[in-house]
């Protein structure tokens, strides 16, 4: 396979939607790569991972990057032409888990925000986490892209028992963002050994696909490179 053949399929988070990948669409794009945004509605799990695999039915070859809850979901498809799959700062329960049992594992950062359903039974992180938790490293002008656009979740997507996760049987690499306070740094190494994946750390926060766009083409480009090769 070359690498014109390997396509990116970029996968939000929770409060988040397709826009947080602006920093990275534009470098892939401009390298000749075909690179999709995976609109997730977060309304629940099933319809997350339906969602990714309608983007999934258009593309050959790709590898998929999920970033925070979405390493939830991109494990989760039954695609067999995915070839590769990156988490950033992500999470990723193993079978019988659910991403609320992984995600609260061990002790929380001290300035994470405490979530819970609103009268329409979904959770929004609070304004002000922005700053504080999810995107610290931030500018104050994109932390407030990110809380005007957020999509708020809905408990059904985190309460699910996942099945077998597609990371046993592909190929997985993992950058760990150690100034996470959504998703601590222990936690994420911890995830990324189990899964038995290439690992790269940086001094990230929750949110390096908007503050160290850098440290997250590398890595995204090392897959797209191995799976190109192999």
């Amino acid at each position: 396979m070359s690498r014109e053949n390997v396509n990116v399929v970029l996968v939000h988070g929770a409060w988040a939607d397709g826009s947080s990948w602006s920093k990275i669409i534009q470098p892939l794009a401009a390298e000749g790569l075909t690179v999709v945004a995976a609109p997730l509605p977060l309304t629940s799990f099933s319809d997350d991972v339906a969602a990714l695999d309608r983007a999934l039915e258009r593309l050959t070859g790709p590898v998929v990057v999920g970033h925070a809850y979405a390493g939830a979901v991109i494990a989760a498809t039954r695609e067999e032409k995915v070839k590769g799959l990156v988490y950033i700062a992500a999470l990723a329960p193993d079978e019988g888990e659910t991403v609320a049992d992984i995600f609260y594992r061990g002790t929380p950062h001290p300035q994470a925000p405490k979530l819970s359903p609103d009268n329409h039974g979904l959770i929004y992180l609070p304004e002000e986490a922005f700053a504080s938790a999810f995107a610290q490293n931030a500018t104050d002008e994109e932390q407030a892209v990110l809380a005007a656009v957020q999509r708020p979740i809905s408990p059904a997507c985190i309460t699910v028992p996942v099945s077998r996760p597609l990371w046993k049987d592909r190929s997985a690499w993992f950058l760990v963002a150690e100034q996470d306070r959504m998703i601590v740094a222990d936690n994420q190494r911890f995830m990324a050994e189990r899964m038995q994946a290439r690992v790269r750390s940086h001094a990230a926060d929750h949110t390096p696909i908007v503050t160290a766009p850098a440290a997250v083409l590398d890595i995204v480009r090392e897959a797209v490179a191995t799976v190109a090769a192999a």
